[in-house]
């Protein structure tokens, strides 16, 4: 800014020199035309933007003027007087600080909005209750206004807005689903294979596999899946089938005995079982397409086999990378030792750790006293 105005001063000053080289009359006709040429950009510009330099150069010249020339600048002593003002505003100005209460730390608005996303039913006073008792104060009309900057409605509105994800995980533990499993052998002989899901845990149980399903054999199927269950079977509400015909009134009477609804689902729709036709895709491609099953014996040892380490030693999305049997009270504690064991020779492969073993040290011959 400082160099700006140097510059000006300089090219006025070696303007007023080329001046004094000049006639008067010339002088004149200048002035004329440049008084004309000012009153035609006041008529288009009703109010000129002029930086700092431009305003202390017009100054200095005014001061020069005649007081009648004054008036018709566009640097009048009102416009001057303005400029002070502001200056001595600059001069004195203090940093702005804004009524009301502090603003809220972000980790505490991300803890309502947390909050509010985790739990639909949860009103705003419920919300403040919960934050205080994780240490925070904070008002109701605090949360209300958060939630409202957030874009979350109320509560009411917030729980009839429930998705068929959160639905589903909420009744996992109460679902059952089954599903047939077709396996082509190498002499091109159709195996049908039998099992059952446990929603919220990804169990798989594998009841059947046979040539022949008939509705009877299911029905036998489903009586053994109780037996197995024992005490667990009664935590089960529904079951999850698809319209097959060897799933007969026989089959859904032996899971009403134990009050648990099937649900049939609707036709030709199979990502209503998604479940168990993602597990079909999985054994497929994890398993009986890597490998030349000869029968049903042949078959069924490698689905017993796989099932195994499906439950116990594959990790899983939905468990939080765990397996199904695996305890998700206990942390495994990293080792120095990593032991490889393989599964149905040598196609899978289950990883654990074991503690590195104390070298043996041979016990000295002691000596007892007579």
């Amino acid at each position: 800014m400082g160099l700006r105005l140097l510059y000006l001063i300089f090219c006025r000053l070696l303007g007023c020199l080329l001046l004094l080289g000049r006639s008067a009359a010339v002088n004149n006709a200048e002035i004329l035309a440049l008084r004309h040429e000012v009153a035609v950009l006041r008529r288009q510009v009703e109010r000129p933007r002029l930086s700092w330099a431009d305003r202390a150069v017009l100054s200095a010249l005014a001061r020069h003027l005649p007081p009648v020339l004054r008036r018709h600048r566009l640097v009048t002593p009102g416009t001057l007087l303005a400029w002070h003002r502001r200056l001595v505003r600059w001069k004195w100005r203090q940093t702005a600080v804004g009524p009301g209460r502090p603003p809220l730390p972000e980790e505490t608005v991300a803890l309502i909005e947390r909050l509010a996303r985790e739990n639909p039913t949860w009103g705003y006073v419920r919300i403040q209750g919960e934050l205080r008792r994780l240490g925070h104060q904070v008002a109701a009309a605090t949360v209300r206004r958060v939630l409202r900057r957030s874009g979350l409605p109320p509560a009411p509105q917030r729980a009839s807005q429930q998705t068929w994800r959160s639905f589903l995980r909420a009744q996992a533990h109460t679902l059952l689903a089954c599903d047939f499993m077709h396996v082509e052998t190498v002499f091109l002989k159709r195996l049908y294979v039998f099992f059952v899901m446990e929603i919220a845990t990804r169990r798989v149980h594998v009841l059947g596999v046979t040539a022949r399903p008939t509705g009877a054999w299911v029905a036998q199927l489903a009586r053994n899946l109780l037996m197995d269950l024992e005490e667990r079977a009664g935590c089960f509400r529904f079951l999850i089938r698809d319209r097959d015909s060897k799933f007969t009134a026989a089959f859904d009477a032996v899971f009403a005995g134990n009050g648990t609804a099937v649900i049939p689902t609707p036709p030709q729709s199979p990502r209503s079982n998604a479940f168990a036709e993602r597990w079909i895709r999985t054994a497929r491609a994890e398993c009986t397409d890597r490998l030349l099953i000869t029968g049903e014996r042949h078959l069924r040892t490698v689905l017993t086999t796989y099932t195994e380490h499906y439950n116990g030693g594959r990790a899983h999305r939905s468990q939080d990378l765990r397996a199904p049997d695996d305890d998700p009270n206990i942390i495994p504690l990293p080792a120095d030792a990593v032991r490889r064991r393989q599964v149905l020779g040598g196609l899978l492969n289950e990883y654990r750790t074991t503690s590195p073993r104390l070298p043996h040290r041979p016990q000295g011959k002691t000596s007892s006293a007579a």
